[in-house]
């Protein structure tokens, strides 16, 4: 199965042209945190990169250079990792330059001066805000002079010279970008506000030119704010971590330290009300704690020793101490921020076609421009300065801004909606496939089960039936001596007290025996009974009952014949039937796989409400299976436990890792990772898959329907540079707008 990732091998450095420059600006947003994990040395910030219209211009600029074997985008954090030879990567960096940006080695100071810079950073700087309120003061002052002036020279010098510094200091970023883009053959939205704006104010439309400058910049910094919150959801998982921890030194005293510090084994402690810095494993205390960062439940787990414990997530109301089991750039909460950066920066199918469009739209209404200021005066007498005034109202409209800007914001609000809900996508492409799915495959232990063995049912047997509490006492002694899951899960549910065991002994393949005051026992199976000719009709049909339910018996017996019988299930998830419910709502054939014999399959498969089990199944079996199911339903997914399901997770159209927190092999194997034990999470990423791909379409639809709109008003001379501009902005607003919709969710 083909996985997305900001991955660029060689061969595939093309991107997307004809996108403007400003389309995803966010770089007013705070610096984002040093990636996680090591860092190459050829990793280099780029203060101006934050979008996919920069990443094309980039891919462009390296794309003939020799020696690259590979781009490494982050956009959420404006890095770049190049791989390549020494001498490929200069000329790559020396190519960046000259398109218009400034890369610096990863944590040295910035080479970016500003005076390139086209995007909001420079806006939230100091004095940025009064520079664009004095662009439109003066772009207002040189309407004024236009219309309450007299007629004369001097007052039109005048009025230029004030409409000309207004397009200084509100479009200054914009002339020297749009120039670059020019000189590079590239018509993005810089380019095309230069020559409008340029020509505006040759022709003398001088006032409307210094006033549409003006209004752009403040439009684009509003939209760059709109879009930081579709960027920030993810990133406010960064501070969710404190950056300092308490930790117990060797001589007993405990010292806060920074988190970054604090090795591997060491022990933390975290008092009531704090926030984990750390992962760990619970050593002393018990508390709640609110995991709703990592695993998106809403209500608080209990956490004894021995419970994992997870960095970002707030510690209720007892103190506790916790063994440190990973570094700080490696926690549960830094892999889920790391995984989402990364699937940020792969393009979703709609975003892909959006760019591959815009490259091919933005020059061909710019040609259609040239044609409506040249041919009308040429062929049907127009005057000149009406035909050209007309063009570039039409290269305004033409902007691309919404167009563009309404695939990665969705994309990102999607994403970010699902990790608020314990739903880690790795990409877009699976956000927007998931849409797709005809039939999903689950697994049955760990994921429709909960993964543990559980006493379900017990009764006392042959002349013990009225002493239930003694039978119970001695299966729990045997029990509680084996580390068996099955002894374990006996001894865990039987709530009586233990003797004293004399001659404890294992018994392979058969169970465990010893003796309890003078008496011989054994605790085993069927088969261990059988051989000691201690069964009958009467006890062969009890186990019959059992075993068709699913359900391990064991059976505690002594020379005088069984004892008790005790019956052991891997018990359904609670929210398993729902959740089964849920998909066949959605149209979507659940089918469950098992390695358990056929009998336990169905059993389990009946009561959550799937009609399809497959028993007996080796993992290769589950590849077949997603095979057949593949060709009988189409697009098919995989729920497993993301280990031993691994082949399986990446045979499907998608995999779904289930209960994956802090588990590295499922967030590898996962296109999809449900950070908690929530069945109803896959319907729930469907659901939320469908919800975006209709409003990456309504996006589109709409910008297109404005741009025709208004294109049709301009040739007929009814739209104004001033109403080019609001119908470019006004669109780039409504389509964020629109998709920051889906930062709420989907609801049931």
């Amino acid at each position: 199965m083909a996985r997305s990732s900001p991955e660029t091998p060689v061969g595939s450095l093309h991107g997307a042209h004809g996108a403007h420059d400003h389309c995803c600006a966010a770089d007013h947003a705070p610096e984002a945190a040093a990636p996680i994990g090591p860092v190459a040395d050829n990793t280099f910030h780029i203060p101006t990169m934050d979008c996919s219209a920069e990443e094309s211009d980039i891919r462009r600029a390296v794309e003939p250079i020799d020696g690259i074997r590979g781009l490494h985008f982050q956009l959420g954090q404006r890095t770049l990792r190049i791989d390549g030879t020494p001498g490929a990567v200069t000329l790559a960096l020396d190519a960046i330059r000259k398109a218009g940006y400034a890369p610096s080695p990863l944590g040295a100071p910035s080479t970016h001066t500003g005076g390139e810079n086209t995007h909001a950073h420079d806006h939230e700087q100091a004095g940025g805000y009064r520079r664009l309120a004095a662009a439109l003061a003066l772009a207002f002052a040189a309407e004024g002079v236009a219309y309450f002036a007299p007629d004369a020279t001097a007052w039109k010098v005048l009025g230029m010279a004030i409409a000309a510094i207004a397009i200084g200091l509100a479009g200054l970023e914009t002339y020297v970008k749009g120039l670059n883009a020019l000189r590079q053959a590239r018509l993005n939205i810089n380019a095309l506000m230069s020559v409008a704006v340029t020509g505006a104010f040759v022709i003398g439309q001088w006032p409307e030119a210094a006033m549409v400058m003006a209004l752009y910049a403040i439009a684009e910094l509003i939209e760059a704010r709109s879009v930081d919150r579709a960027r920030n959801a993810i990133k406010a998982l960064v501070d969710l971590a404190p950056s300092d921890a308490e930790v117990r030194q060797a001589d007993g005293t405990w010292l806060r330290m920074p988190a970054t510090a604090v090795a591997i084994g060491a022990i933390a402690r975290v008092k009531p009300g704090e926030r984990l810095a750390l992962d760990g494993i619970v050593v002393r205390g018990s508390s709640s704690i609110d995991q709703s960062p990592v695993t998106g439940e809403s209500i608080p787990v209990d956490k004894e020793p021995g419970d994992a414990v997870f960095a970002g997530t707030v510690n209720g109301h007892g103190e506790i101490e916790f063994r440190v089991t990973a570094a700080a750039s490696d926690t549960t909460l830094a892999r889920i921020i790391h995984a989402v950066e990364e699937a940020q920066g792969s393009r979703a199918p709609t975003q892909r076609f959006v760019d591959r469009f815009a490259a091919v739209y933005t020059p061909v209404v710019f040609a259609l421009a040239v044609a409506v200021a040249v041919l009308p005066p040429l062929f049907l007498g127009w005057a000149w300065l009406a035909s050209i005034y007309k063009a570039l109202v039409l290269l305004v409209i033409a902007c691309p801004c919404a167009l563009v800007i309404s695939t990665p914001v969705t994309i990102v609000s999607g994403l970010a909606a699902a990790a608020r809900r314990g739903i880690l996508i790795k990409g877009g492409t699976y956000l927007e496939d998931a849409r797709l799915i005809k039939a999903v495959a689950l697994d049955k232990t760990g994921t429709l089960t909960e993964g543990a063995p559980k006493l379900v049912a017990f009764s006392a047997w042959g002349g013990m039936q009225a002493d239930e509490v003694t039978v119970s006492r001695l299966a729990k002694s045997l029990a509680a001596r084996s580390d068996h899951p099955v002894s374990k899960a006996i001894a865990q549910g039987l709530d009586v007290d233990v003797v004293e065991v004399d001659g404890f002994a294992a018994l392979p393949g058969r169970g465990v025996a010893g003796t309890v005051g003078a008496e011989a026992l054994v605790l085993g199976n069927h088969r261990l009974i059988r051989e000691r000719g201690q069964s009958d009709a009467r006890l062969e049909a009890e186990l019959a009952t059992h075993e068709a339910l699913g359900r391990t018996v064991t059976l505690l017996a002594s020379e005088r014949g069984v004892l008790g019988v005790f019956a052991i299930a891997d018990t359904l998830r609670s929210d398993a039937a729902n959740a089964i419910a849920q998909l066949r709502a959605l149209g979507v054939t659940p089918v469950m796989l098992s390695g358990d014999n056929q009998a336990t399959a169905q059993a389990v498969a009946r009561d959550a409400g799937i009609t399809d089990a497959r028993g007996g199944l080796l993992p290769q079996d589950k590849l077949d299976v997603i095979r057949e199911m593949r060709t009988r339903y189409g697009a098919t997914a995989m729920a497993g436990d993301g280990i031993n399901d691994a082949p399986a997770l990446a045979q499907a159209d998608i995999g779904f890792a289930m209960g994956a927190a802090g588990t590295d092999t499922a967030m590898e194997a996962a296109d999809v990772v449900i950070m908690n034990d929530r069945l109803g999470r896959i319907a729930e990423t469907i659901r939320l898959s469908r919800r975006t791909h209709a409003v990456l379409w309504q996006n589109i639809s709409l910008a297109l329907a404005i741009k025709v709109v208004f294109f049709v008003l301009a040739v007929f001379g009814s739209a104004t540079m001033w109403m080019a501009v609001f119908a470019d902005m006004g669109a780039s607003l409504l389509v964020v707008g629109n998709g920051l919709r889906l930062l709420r969710g989907v609801a049931r």
